[in-house]
Order: structure tokens, then C-alpha cells, then sequence
């Protein structure tokens, strides 16, 4: 079992994810109001919170949640080492996992300040399978468990 810690959009491509309060969620789509959400295989990205402090610690910076891109910050799940194919859900909202990482983007601020990034080894990305509400402290759970 694990817990949001935030929920994140851009509403443009190519800028910072920022906290919301609320999210929704829509089936097929993504979270509304991101500028990533679509038809198309990553619509919605979570990344471990503990892979963001691990990072944080060794370049000795804070990093704001949303700032690797996640719509999702995830705490108490190892994401990376699900396979894909396995759902997660949080409230009414299943989520299906389509992808386990991605090349960073050109351009990332993060890679620009250390060399590196994290999403192409942490990030997770799913497709939305049931849509819904879902916000900081929700619990989400691996389907199965």
C-alpha cells in the first residue's frame, strides 16, 4: 500500500508539473488539464518519492514535487520494479502501467543542474482505466495485493 504525496500538472508541454489541491482524473485521457494527457500510451506518470529524496540527497537540492515531470508522487510503492501490465488503483480511479521509464526530455532543468535525471530509470506511466478524484494523502494500492 502507498500513498499520493501530490498531484501535478503543466498545462504546458515543456514547463514544470506544479501541486494541486484536486485532480481529476478522466478514463482514456489522463489528468485534466495536463498538457501530456491524451490518446496515447503515457497518460498519466508517477515517480517513488524515495528515488526523488535518494537524488536530492546526493546533489544536496531541493526538489519540488513535479519537477521531474510526475503527476504522480508516490510514496511506499517500488514502482520502477512493477511489471507492466499491473494496475494500480487509488479511490475510484485504475490506472494501468504501459511503460517503466523514459529518455529525460532535451531541455530538463535537472539534467542541465546535475547531468542527470531520474525518469529514465524511476519514471512510471500508466493509462487511465477508470477515471476520478484523487489528491495528496489518498492511499493507492496495487491491484492484487
Amino acid at each position: 500500500m502507498g500513498k499520493i504525496l501530490a498531484v501535478c500538472i503543466s498545462e504546458k508541454k515543456g514547463t514544470l508539473k506544479k501541486a494541486i489541491p484536486v485532480g481529476e482524473m478522466i478514463k482514456d485521457f489522463g489528468l485534466k488539464n495536463d498538457a501530456h494527457a491524451g490518446k496515447w500510451h503515457r497518460q498519466i506518470s508517477l515517480l517513488a518519492v524515495e528515488a526523488v529524496r535518494q537524488f536530492s540527497n546526493k546533489y544536496d537540492m531541493k526538489v519540488p514535487a513535479g519537477a521531474f515531470g510526475e503527476n504522480l508522487l508516490v510514496e511506499g510503492i517500488d514502482l520502477k520494479h512493477l511489471p507492466v501490465g499491473t494496475k494500480l488503483k487509488c479511490n475510484d480511479i485504475l490506472l494501468e502501467i504501459t511503460q517503466i521509464g523514459k529518455k529525460c526530455h532535451l531541455g530538463c532543468n535537472i539534467q542541465k543542474q546535475t547531468g542527470e535525471c531520474i525518469m529514465p530509470n524511476e519514471g512510471v506511466f500508466a493509462i487511465v482505466l477508470n477515471g476520478g478524484i484523487i489528491k495528496a494523502n489518498d492511499v493507492i494500492t496495487i491491484e492484487g495485493d
